[in-house]
């Protein structure tokens, strides 16, 4: 359906001349996803900047039956925030909608706006002396909203938990434009249904979340981060368990590197080096969290290090000396992912499994990858911690992108197959966007997916808000 030039020219009008973009070199940027999988076209971005100009386009477009597609960073992985190649789509960028509308460190809670990026969140916190945890990768692009929408998850859900864990309260506007304000930062509300719940992880399809009120935490007094070299993954996994009992649960992130992983970084990335002095098979980048200004943690983590060291559960192990030491460590993860792209085409999963029972599945999954495309090489990285890994598979050495792509559909359904019988998520953080829906009718319950095209069609009944995703 081609959108009418009176309902645009109704739209521009809403937001005035700084609110919108309609000149294709300026919306281009707003038609192609992250990775670039998915390109669409749309003959309007709205930049609204303030919750009464989003209620007003909600309200025209639901009226005219114009579709909307939210977008924040355009970060996604999925293809959650492209619109279709129809043109019948405006786009709603939140870039504009960026305050920090209130920060009360005594009750640890801010109050901001989805168009702040994260790294805007993250100093706003860090300001009064407080920690805002969410940890991104693309921390200095992503924003709230989009956080919120895809309930983000990254490198401290071990301690502090996925983005949902991290609300107390959402101001949305509803598809018809009614504004549902539910900012209270209050840890305690039982007044009926969840209503915030219903908005966060659903990628825009129910509303556009315009701000947040978001936990706070106390600002880690110390902190020790070590990379260590672990013979298999069950070590990892033993590691774990051992150091979060010495330590009453202060370990924040507990992330899985493999030796490809590595080489990849140090072969692609500049300015990188490997800390240990030899080549291993796995790795573990850790990092431990306190609130006392000593050497406890410290302690504790090189005992418990030393002591798996004496029973053959750890190869070796460096642990930083300063905040210059740490961030080397940090780019080591961090860059995977530009790092295997660089390497050239891979096919990427994000599963999550129970910690217990991730060696087992890593071996029955790479024998299963190996069954369709031998020779492959594994990528398997992420967050132990949490369970959540990202099985990503590149080409084996000499194999050209264009066969190796071929085989993505085949792998796919191997790799979530076994997820499904594992009990695990076929999505652990990435969402489902265009990438996964249909994956998602495969392996969600029946009951579960009549349940969310109920609510869909209660709160969205014209269908306008990001048609395609999700459900």
């Amino acid at each position: 359906m081609t959108i009418s030039h009176i309902i645009l020219d109704q739209l521009r009008a809403i937001v005035g001349p700084a609110g919108y973009l309609d000149q294709p070199a300026d919306v281009a940027p707003f038609t192609v996803d992250h990775r670039q999988l998915y390109r669409g076209s749309t003959p309007l971005v709205m930049r609204p900047d303030s919750t009464a100009q989003v209620s007003a386009i909600l309200k025209l477009c639901n009226e005219q039956r114009v579709g909307v597609v939210p977008v924040g960073g355009n970060t996604s992985y999925c293809g959650g925030a492209t619109p279709d190649a129809d043109g019948s789509q405006v786009v709603v960028s939140l870039s504009r909608l960026k305050k920090i509308r209130h920060v009360d460190p005594l009750n640890f809670a801010l109050t901001a706006e989805a168009g702040c990026v994260l790294a805007e969140v993250q100093a706003a916190a860090n300001a009064v002396d407080r920690l805002f945890p969410l940890s991104l990768g693309s921390e200095g692009s992503c924003q709230l909203g989009g956080n919120l929408s895809t309930n983000a998850g990254g490198t401290a859900v071990l301690r502090y938990g996925m983005m949902r864990d991290l609300v107390l309260g959402l101001e949305v506007v509803l598809p018809d434009g009614r504004i549902l304000d539910g900012l209270q930062s209050l840890r305690k509300d039982n007044t009926g249904y969840d209503l915030d719940d219903l908005f966060l992880g659903a990628e825009g399809t129910l509303g556009i979340i315009t701000a947040a009120s978001c936990k706070l935490f106390s600002q880690p007094g110390s902190r020790v981060t070590a990379f260590v070299a672990v013979p298999e993954p069950q070590a990892a996994v033993n590691l774990l368990a051992r150091l979060r009992s010495a330590t009453s649960d202060a370990v924040v992130t507990f992330e899985l590197v493999p030796r490809l992983a590595l080489e990849f970084v140090l072969q692609h990335v500049p300015s990188t080096s490997d800390p240990l002095d030899q080549p291993y098979d796995w790795y573990v980048l850790m990092e431990i969290n306190g609130g006392r200004r000593d050497h406890a943690l410290r302690d504790a983590m090189e005992a418990e290090l030393s002591l798996a060291m004496e029973q053959g559960e750890i190869c070796n192990a460096a642990i930083a000396e300063s905040e210059a030491q740490r961030e080397a460590l940090w780019r080591l993860r961090e860059t995977i992912p530009e790092a295997q792209n660089r390497a050239g085409a891979s096919i990427k999963h994000d599963i999550s499994i129970t910690t217990s029972d991730l060696p087992r599945f890593m071996h029955e999954g790479t024998r299963a990858v190996l069954a369709v495309c031998p020779n492959a090489r594994m990528v398997t990285y992420g967050h132990l911690g949490d369970g959540n890994l990202h099985f990503n598979v590149s080409p084996p050495l000499g194999m050209q992108a264009g066969p190796f792509l071929a085989l993505t559909e085949t792998i796919n359904r191997a790799v979530h197959d076994l997820v499904a019988q594992f009990g695990g998520s076929i999505s652990a953080e990435h969402g489902i966007g265009k990438l996964k829906r249909d994956e998602l009718k495969r392996y969600k319950s029946p009951v579960a997916l009549d349940l969310m095209r109920t609510i869909k069609q209660a709160i969205d009944p014209n269908g306008i808000m990001n048609k395609g995703k999700v459900v």
